[in-house]
């Protein structure tokens, strides 16, 4: 499997059946119900931690000010959920253990570099400084009265 290449549903299901000896059709069912119960999960309890596997949470993300790419014109983009995901030990653990394959490397030195030029200014308006760090805000100095 290439890096673009992905697994799909039906792949999951057919590996299902075969690994359970059940029909393609039935499993399909599980694995859909399996689905909708972790989207519902969510909805209602807004977490789901599945022990070696990761936690699913759902997060406020708040308003940000973007720009539209084609009119350059700024824009307010509103709060809204987002699903976030931290995977488990164990998942950690194992996908820690894969080793890249050379057309992986290869494409990872191939990737274009960012440019100063092609870095925006983050939803504040602040440009980033040439060491691509942004600069830090100052801080109010502390007064004594005498």
């Amino acid at each position: 499997m290439t890096r673009k290449e992905s697994l799909t549903k039906k792949e999951i299901v057919k590996q299902i059946a075969d690994e359970i000896q059940e029909t393609q059709l039935k499993t399909k069912e599980i694995v859909q119900l399996t689905f909708n119960t972790i989207v519902d999960a969510l909805i209602k309890y807004r977490r789901i931690e599945l022990r070696n596997f990761g936690v699913f949470e759902v997060r406020l993300r708040k308003e940000r000010k973007a720009r539209n790419p084609r009119t350059e014109e700024p824009v307010s983009v509103p709060p809204k959920f987002v699903v976030t995901f931290k995977p488990g030990k164990e998942m950690e653990q194992r996908v820690g253990k894969l080793k890249p394959t050379s057309d992986e490397l290869t494409a990872l030195k191939d990737k274009p570099k960012r440019r100063k030029k092609d870095v925006q200014a983050d939803a504040n308006g602040v440009p980033p400084q040439p060491d691509g760090k942004r600069p830090k805000k100052k801080r109010a100095r502390k007064t004594t009265q005498t």
